[in-house]
């Protein structure tokens, strides 16, 4: 849809005090005095009961923009979950569930927290008490499904925190899974993330029903929107500071540019090395060399490209997520050049730069002379690596757990002695270590798993099912997006 045929029904922001008594109370037990930009363009969608799909970043107060609706729609006398928020990580897990406690305070309303890593004992006891709001991983909400601990039949909202981390993540298979459990009527359904690349889109399109597009960037509405990040690192460890962002972004696939041939073969050694999908394409690469890797990229078979200027030159990676610039560009045109190669087709992108020393001088420059607002981060430290990967590691190993058999199941039980005494001698953790190191580097071997384009495997008539997808299934062709970018 273009620009000027844009639906003409928006609905303006709200204030606070506009909003109803019970809401306006909830708000002052946060001690809220007015309501966030976030809050007050996605309230009113939500409280028309209208789906949409927000970018907004962490910090811009988006859980607020949803737990308050939510309190609008709960029912406190019936005992049952009228709210899922899934999240990607335990911690977000935690930090939704508490301010969702302060909002609902003593209204009535009770919250509990689910995620993998801990027992079930405490979760399942929240839901007997009957939680109205559960805030949970995909992967932990599903075991409680199969387990019939939780059941969603008096469902009303169904909520998306940090999509595009959760697929990072791999969580798609069980997010697929969780949405068979889901009841047969609409739900009011919203989806948060400060991304909106094509695999989050189409996301959005299996489980939303013709969502609407909310953007906060700046002071205008738009689809596409390339975020410019830069790192300050130490120049002796810029490739093990590379590896850290990377583990921490989780780029679904990426162009890292160099500005020599040389510093390409080294990038794309380290990442070989550090168990990651990469190649190289430098201008001396032989023919049947630089053959091979476009093969790769043309069937999407390839997660990190490491190139210079001159060897990507015509080169186009639909999807890219993220460009990162190992150093910064020598020429100051080449840095809009390379930053332009995200953020396409109506999605959102990150150009993320390296710089050490003098680079941050020139790179300042840069963004002076073609007026990009670069946002500084912080270097990701081990402590930041272990504690993203060991969760990521988690959710992979219980996903396997729960598509074992009986019998599969009941062969593990060999190993549970000789796995307690090994995580008990400090001597023998390291073969722990190395069995889990194995099984987290196989998952960075392939391509990032996305939702499919089509409409590959059934899925009837449901309620979640958008009426694009209804009528690409009795023609069957492809679905078509429904995604309106809101002006």
């Amino acid at each position: 849809m273009e620009p000027d045929e844009l639906r003409h029904d928006e609905l303006q922001e709200v204030a606070l005090a506009a909003l109803p008594e019970r809401l306006q109370q909830a708000a002052a037990r946060a001690g809220w005095t007015n309501l966030m930009p976030v809050q007050a363009r996605a309230i009113p969608y939500m409280m028309a009961g209208r789906d949409i799909m927000v970018q907004s970043r962490t910090g811009s107060g988006k859980t607020g923009a949803f737990i308050l609706p939510i309190i609008n729609r709960i029912v406190p006398d019936k005992v049952t979950c009228q709210a899922l928020i899934l999240v990607p990580t335990r911690e977000l897990a935690r930090q939704v569930t508490a301010e969702a406690e302060m909002l609902c305070g003593d209204s009535g309303i009770r919250t509990v927290a689910v995620y993998g890593g801990v027992g079930y004992g405490q979760q399942m006891e929240g839901f007997r008490k009957g939680a109205h709001i559960v805030v949970g991983t995909p992967g932990r909400v599903l075991d409680h499904l199969l387990r019939k601990t939780l059941v969603l039949n008096d469902l009303q909202v169904l909520v998306f925190d940090e999509a595009d981390r959760m697929l990072s993540m791999g969580f798609y298979p069980d997010m697929k899974r969780v949405q068979s459990y889901l009841p047969q009527k609409r739900l009011l359904g919203s989806m948060f993330s400060a991304t909106f690349p094509p695999y989050v889109l189409r996301l959005a399109n299996d489980f939303l029903h013709d969502p609407e597009f909310l953007s906060l960037s700046k002071d205008h509405v738009h689809v596409a929107d390339t975020e410019h990040v830069y790192y300050k690192v130490p120049p002796m460890d810029k490739d093990r500071c590379l590896v850290r962002i990377i583990e921490v972004e989780n780029p679904a696939s990426a162009i890292i540019f160099c500005n020599t041939k040389n510093k390409v073969h080294y990038v794309s050694t380290v990442l070989q090395r550090f168990g990651y999908d990469a190649d190289e394409l430098s201008a001396d690469l032989s023919q049947n060399a630089r053959d091979g890797v476009m093969s790769r990229l043309r069937a999407g078979n390839l997660k990190f490209l490491v190139a210079t200027d001159v060897a990507a030159r015509g080169i186009d990676i639909p999807e890219l997520s993220h460009v990162i610039q190992y150093e910064p560009p020598e020429d100051q045109e080449a840095y809009i050049h390379r930053a332009g190669r995200t953020g396409r087709a109506g999605a959102a992108g990150e150009a993320i730069t390296l710089v050490s020393g003098f680079e941050e001088v020139g790179l300042k420059q840069i963004a002076k002379k073609y007026k990009i607002d670069l946002l500084e981060r912080p270097v990701p430290t081990d402590a930041d690596v272990e504690a993203i990967v060991s969760q990521r590691v988690t959710a992979m190993l219980e996903a396997r757990l729960r598509a074992r058999d009986s019998v599969e199941v009941e062969r593990l039980q060999r190993f549970v002695g000789l796995g307690r005494a090994l995580a008990q001698s400090e001597e023998e953790l390291a073969i722990i270590a190395m069995l889990l190191d194995e099984a987290y580097t196989q998952t960075l071997r392939p391509a990032l798993p996305v939702p499919p384009t089509g409409d590959k495997e059934p899925r009837g008539e449901g309620p979640r099912e958008s009426r694009a997808g209804r009528e690409g299934g009795k023609k069957g062709g492809r679905r078509r997006s429904r995604h309106k970018p809101r002006g």
